[in-house]
């Protein structure tokens, strides 16, 4: 056993094993795979091999196309043949809807040059006779995907890793972690057989250790408990059954190849063929959460009781489907434990508040998902950062509120929500409400439908009383989207009222803390009483984190960021600031006050009318004014009773200020603001009006325009790099150039849809970008979008292609901010 490695991987299944692998093939030669009992002993052993392509995510597109590609390398690297039979994936639709889903998404897979075919009932029949068709709408089909022998697989990557050098250690438990500020120390235990359970012995050791990762699959809990961190992943139970053969497709097999795996979404399961006969997996409703504190000792290789009145609906409507099942017996059947997370997307990335601790856990979809897992978590860990932008897996995207009652409802969730219509706007209700703000059940009187953004409840728009969000959802334009319009309308003519209380927020201060944040971001830092919006860069160079900076004092600032970010953000920060302070700099100190301020953004031409009915100041008249209050900076001001951090910007592009103000003041606040408008036509407003209207200012939003794979410069935000003074990150954005470029464009799109952000753009017969945000645009009567294309196709005027509904439509680079490109209603003057 080694007593000093570069990394320590913990955990041997797929993931683990292919983590182990690609750092050895990184040129990291000092690598150790250690597994408590013996490899694929965990969900791999009873996974179904399946390797589905289809993901809404562009990172686990990417990811589960690597995989795929991967996995066909492996016997020609090792000699093991890893048990993949391509026998494409068919995914049948019972609904035009469900084929407006299929739609969205092959142009989301597009992107990432995944190919696929269309197919219609006719076609399915013709090809595949045993399957029923009569009632379907169509497919799609993927003639690469298949299917794997999950054990299989996971000795093959084992094997590679050990010709690259990788030492692979069985039958021994990490019993703790302990970080000496330069590495980490991992205490083991020798695990021996004894009556069928595994238990400790006497033999320990100590492995120092530079880098950690974990890929504990179900024993993610007890992981956590070691490490003192939160990690949502927790098993939820997954069962299949397997039949005896099928008399009907072993007469079908003497004439043809193997049956493509077959995916009925609206009835829930996938089934695939098996040595003659089927494998049914189902993900029906009620299937239950387990060990939600730890899997128990005692339980290894284990299965849970079949519950086949739970799955009885989907084994219907398998038989239903596929006649000639309904004679065939059951042969065997398998209930184990699937770990999840809250959102159904695996935990990749570094852990929180923790150095060189890698998590790579949660993975509801492991065969497919490991061997790209491991190929890009390689590369975050010896390159600093990977190809394609990993924040949408990172661990710290759930937040340090999240308890295990949370988590075990939100997996549950995700697990019955595997083959749910996925809108592009839909909203999942487990577990909420949950985090609100002050003025939550005022939202909810005047109509408010709720999104949920890091667990607090948000507007996205306001409806009438008895409107219905679930059944106003579609993938074009949904019953809900003439209330959005009329309130970015309302902004763009009127005044309107955002709730941004979700918005995160840092104080940053102490002697040193103009010289860190100079360091830190990559723009010129505000004057004091002024704001600058400015960007820190990863080490690659590329975009983490955008920021409002506040200047309040000399070397006091007010940081804001997105509202979805507020572990990540902090975390980064907060690491940030501790190597800063281990250094001879000057003091800085942090304070995360995102629950302590509230935020309202008012915008529109009507803006001032409101706020002057409220303001109380020596002269009241002037106090909004330009001379007094201008453009992009920050007052004390008082409305009422109320003290407000006012901020003179508006992420909609108009004449606005966001208020942010004591948590406890904002129901005051509200009223007072709902009183004052109502003579001026106040109107409350939503996220989904909100995301339009800054797309037509080309306002870059982080997690769509902004992200680690592309650097400032390329999402052309050139005016906000100070390129004259040095800042971490600098040299490696200059170096990476630019290799795409982020456009707005104007769209003559379906009369009843919008894009939603994640289409494919062409120029002729040519891939030549993609879109990260869409919708509509009041102020030009179109559809709208922004995204990233290649250098030679971002210049004005330029005629793309944007593929939606799988036809192509017509789309024109625009100037960035079409709307008002001057600014000239944001620094509107008081009239007369």
């Amino acid at each position: 056993m080694k007593s000093h490695v570069k990394a320590l991987v913990v955990g041997g299944g797929a993931v683990g094993t292919s983590i182990a692998y690609h750092l050895a093939r990184a040129g990291w030669d000092d690598v150790v795979l250690m597994e408590r009992d013996e490899l694929t002993s965990g969900s791999t052993w009873h996974a179904a091999g399946l390797l589905p392509y289809f993901n809404m995510s562009y990172a686990t597109t990417h990811i589960h196309d690597y995989s795929i590609k991967f996995y066909k390398t492996l016997e020609e690297e090792t000699g093991l043949n890893a048990g993949f039979s391509v026998v494409g994936n068919l995914r049948m639709a019972q609904s035009k809807e469900r084929m407006d889903e299929y739609m969205l998404y092959a142009s989301t897979a597009e992107t990432c040059g995944v190919p696929y075919e269309w197919m219609t009932p006719a076609q399915i029949k013709e090809r595949w006779p045993l399957v029923r068709t009569e009632d379907l709408e169509g497919a799609i089909y993927h003639p690469t995907d298949g299917y794997i022998n999950p054990a299989d697989v996971t000795i093959a990557m084992a094997k590679g890793a050990r010709q690259r050098g990788v030492v692979v250690e069985r039958r021994w438990q990490v019993d703790s972690y302990h970080w000496t500020g330069e590495a980490w120390e991992v205490t083991c235990t020798k695990m021996v057989e004894r009556g069928g359970n595994l238990v400790p012995s006497d033999e320990r050791v100590v492995i120092t250790a530079e880098h950690v990762v974990t890929a504990t699959g179900n024993h993610a809990q007890r992981t956590a408990k070691l490490l003192g961190i939160k990690i949502p992943a927790i098993p939820v139970e997954h069962q299949f059954i397997v039949t005896e053969p099928d008399a009907a497709l072993l007469e079908y097999r003497k004439t043809h190849g193997e049956h493509p795996v077959l995916r009925d979404a609206d009835a829930k399961w996938y089934v695939r063929e098996e040595r003659g006969g089927w494998i049914l997996g189902p993900y029906e409703r009620n299937a239950p959460a387990r060990f939600a504190y730890g899997v128990p000792d005692s339980f290894r290789a284990d299965l849970f009781p079949l519950d086949l009145e739970r799955i009885e609906e989907e084994y219907m409507s398998m038989i239903h489907r596929i006649p000639s099942s309904e004679t065939v017996g059951l042969k065997d059947d398998f209930n184990g434990p699937i770990c999840y997370t809250p959102d159904g997307n695996p935990l990749i990335g570094p852990a929180p508040g923790l150095r060189n601790m890698w998590l790579a856990e949660g993975f509801s979809f492991g065969i497919t998902a490991a061997g790209g897992a491991g190929k890009y978590l390689a590369d975050l860990m010896v390159e600093g950062e990977a190809e394609i932008d990993m924040a949408s897996l990172d661990p710290k995207r759930f937040g340090s509120w999240m308890t295990t009652d949370y988590a075990v409802a939100k997996n549950e969730e995700a697990y019955e929500h595997v083959y749910i219509l996925h809108h592009p706007d839909e909203e999942r209700p487990a577990a909420r409400p949950l985090r609100t703000s002050p003025a939550y059940d005022r939202q909810k009187a005047a109509g408010a439908q709720f999104g949920q953004v890091n667990g607090w409840e948000r507007p996205n728009y306001y409806a009438p009383e008895g409107f219905d969000d679930h059944a106003a959802r579609s993938f074009q334009r949904g019953g809900w989207w003439q209330y959005a319009e009329e309130e970015a309308r309302a902004i763009r003519e009127g005044v309107g009222l955002i709730d941004a209380t979700a918005f995160t927020k840092h104080s940053v201060y102490g002697p040193g803390a103009t010289a860190f944040l100079d360091w830190f971001t990559c723009n010129k830092l505000p004057r004091v009483g002024r704001i600058n919006l400015t960007y820190a860069l990863t080490s690659a160079g590329t975009t983490r984190t955008e920021y409002t900076i506040v200047r309040l004092a000399e070397n006091d600032y007010y940081l804001v960021s997105a509202g979805a970010w507020s572990d990540y953000d902090r975390d980064y920060l907060l690491k940030a600031l501790e190597d800063w302070n281990s250094g001879e700099n000057e003091w800085v100190g942090v304070q995360d006050v995102t629950t302590q301020w509230g935020v309202f953004a008012i915008a529109g031409p009507k803006t001032r009318e409101v706020l002057n009915e409220l303001i109380r100041d020596a002269e009241p008249e002037t106090a909004l004014s330009n001379k007094r209050f201008p453009w992009l900076s920050c007052r004390e001001i008082e409305l009422g009773m109320c003290p407000v951090r006012a901020v003179r910007v508006a992420y909609t592009g108009e004449l606005g200020w966001e208020l942010h103000h004591p948590i406890e003041m904002q129901n005051y606040l509200w009223d007072q603001l709902m009183q004052a408008g109502e003579k001026h036509g106040l109107k409350l407003v939503g996220a989904r009006a909100q995301n339009w209207l800054r797309q037509e200012k080309s306002y870059r939003a982080f997690g769509t325009e902004l992200g680690r794979d592309a650097t400032p410069l390329e999402a052309g935000l050139d005016r906000f790099v100070d390129l004259e003074k040095e800042f971490f990150g600098k040299e490696a954005m200059i170096k990476t150039g630019v290799r795409s470029t982020c456009v707005t464009l104007l769209i003559d799109g379906p009369q009843d849809a919008d894009p939603w952000g994640r289409e494919v753009l062409y120029a002729g017969d040519k891939r030549v970008g993609r879109l990260t945000s869409g919708g509509y645009s009041v102020a030009f009567g179109k559809s709208i979008g922004m995204g990233y294309v290649s250098p030679d196709c971002a210049a004005v005027g330029t005629k793309l292609k944007v593929k939606m509904f799988d036809k192509l439509w017509d789309a024109e680079v625009v100037e960035d901010s079409p709307y008002d490109p001057t600014n000239a209603t944001i620094r509107k003057n008081i009239v007369g």
